[in-house]
């Protein structure tokens, strides 16, 4: 490996930063040079690519978002656009890619290495946590982190005029922000796209929990759970319950934002480490990851198709401490 390019695509996540720093900085140290792919696979396909050296990753350690930009490419999906992708990389001599993103990111990846034989190495970098073959993906702890500190305020005014709340947090196909939340603020219910619930369930929650006085309460809603969201949950169980004051919040993309939590940036530094180090070794198609605070590398089909689950523990527990 004489030539590494980097780049960031999907949703950013908080971390994706010092992730880069790790590939540039081992770049240097191992006298590989790195370059950055501007705008993600469109910036691919346009050849929009910058040297990048010591200096240029400097003070975004703790920085939010990613510098090198992210897109999602609609003509990356296409035969014609991947070889388009592959022929700028071969342009610019090229020898291996470092792809940080999630899901769809890796799944364009593995394509462009299935077709091409191009050297891939993917490092997770998604809030939803949801890549089989790491205990933890980047801006999954800070997002988690952002949630709670919102709850813990929203609790304040619920507490204050004795209301119940439906707070609405991403996780579209993955429950693991909601959970994890869920336990961190007390939460008397979380509702998961991996579980079916009912309405009828979460009520006899709610009847529980005022028949032993409780005067507010949180419910941590994952948008993607089987009942349709936050609002579509508030309206049925008003609809047949009318022992709260019922409000919704739904927290968006301040998930996505803001400065890195430490846990990030030690785990973002390790995997872009760790990723040119992979490359350097000959390894390709493949997504470094963290399993029991061990460098692991999982195939990116695998780590793609493969059904990460939650904690059946920390499910379990959460319904004891909701009570």
């Amino acid at each position: 490996m004489k030539k590494i390019a980097v780049l960031t695509s999907g949703g950013d996540a908080p971390g994706m930063n010092a992730a880069i720093r790790g590939v540039v900085r081992t770049c240097v140290y191992n006298e590989v040079e790195c370059v950055g792919v501007f705008q993600g696979y469109d910036g691919l396909i346009q050849g929009d690519f910058k040297r990048l050296h010591v200096r240029s990753v400097s003070k975004i350690l703790g920085r939010g978002g990613t510098i090198l930009k992210s897109s999602r490419s609609d003509e990356f999906r296409t035969v014609e656009g991947r070889k388009k992708a592959f022929m700028a990389l071969q342009r610019e001599k090229v020898d291996g890619l470092i792809v940080i993103g999630g899901n769809g990111t890796f799944a364009g990846a593995h394509v462009l290495y299935e077709e091409h034989g191009f050297p891939v190495i993917g490092v997770p970098g998604t809030i939803d946590n949801d890549l089989y073959g790491t205990d933890n993906t980047i801006g999954y702890d800070t997002a988690t982190n952002s949630v709670v500190e919102a709850v813990d305020k929203i609790r304040d005014t619920a507490n204050s005029h004795n209301r119940l709340f439906f707070v609405e947090v991403m996780g579209r196909d993955a429950g693991f922000i909601a959970l994890r939340a869920g336990m961190a603020t007390g939460a008397i219910a979380v509702m998961l796209p991996e579980q079916k619930q009912s309405i009828d369930a979460l009520i006899q929650v709610l009847e529980k929990g005022a028949e032993s006085k409780k005067t507010s309460s949180i419910v941590i809603v994952a948008e993607g759970d089987m009942l349709g969201g936050a609002y579509e949950i508030a309206k049925r169980v008003n609809e047949k319950y009318s022992g709260y004051d019922t409000k919704v919040a739904v927290l968006g993309h301040i998930q996505r934002g803001g400065a890195p939590s430490a846990w990030d940036r030690v785990l973002a530094s390790r995997l872009g480490v760790s990723s040119v180090e992979g490359l350097m070794m000959g390894r390709k198609d493949e997504m470094v990851g963290v399993i029991n605070d061990q460098e692991t590398f999982t195939a990116l089909e695998q780590a793609v198709t493969m059904k990460k689950m939650l904690n059946v523990e920390e499910l379990r527990m959460s319904k004891i401490l909701s009570i």
